[in-house]
């Protein structure tokens, strides 16, 4: 097994971010995303920084996982949380460390950056990601969420 590296996401990342995101979404929920609004919307993270950023794991020089960080501001603590999403690893380089070795990297840029903590959110039948995380020192946390959604979608 070869190293993992991690780095930031570039422009030039977009196509693998779109194929990844639409697998992602076939994989975990069985839909099918429109690739040009997919496009759009990872190309709109690098327009505007403040919609967070890709970090890219690569082994042997080819990008095999990439997750997404967004920021939600808490006012009970006075700082951001950091969102991870948008989360894939590539089937091949699945059970690897590529995850941990994402997640490890955002940790120790949260922790530098005065982020107050990580969050993620997760399917109910996602045993296996949810094992996973729970091994990272991940807790599982109380709520339930809702949405309202404004823009059509599944």
């Amino acid at each position: 097994m070869t190293d993992i590296t991690i780095r930031a996401a570039t422009r030039d990342d977009i196509a693998f971010l779109v194929d990844a995101n639409a697998s992602m979404a076939w994989e975990t929920e069985r839909k099918t995303l429109d690739r040009d609004v997919l496009a759009r919307g990872v190309a709109a993270v690098f327009d505007e920084p403040r919609r967070g950023f890709y970090r890219i794991a690569e082994r042997d020089g080819a990008a095999v996982g990439c997750l997404l960080i967004t920021f939600e501001w808490s006012d009970w603590r006075n700082g951001d949380w950091w969102w991870i999403q948008s989360v894939y690893v590539s089937p091949t380089a699945r059970r690897g460390g590529v995850f941990g070795a994402l997640y490890r990297d955002v940790e120790g840029q949260a922790r530098a950056n005065g982020a107050v903590g990580l969050r993620l959110y997760v399917e109910w039948e996602n045993e296996r990601a949810q094992r996973t995380y729970a091994v990272l020192g991940m807790q599982q946390e109380h709520y339930h969420m809702y949405r309202t959604g404004f823009v059509a979608f599944d």
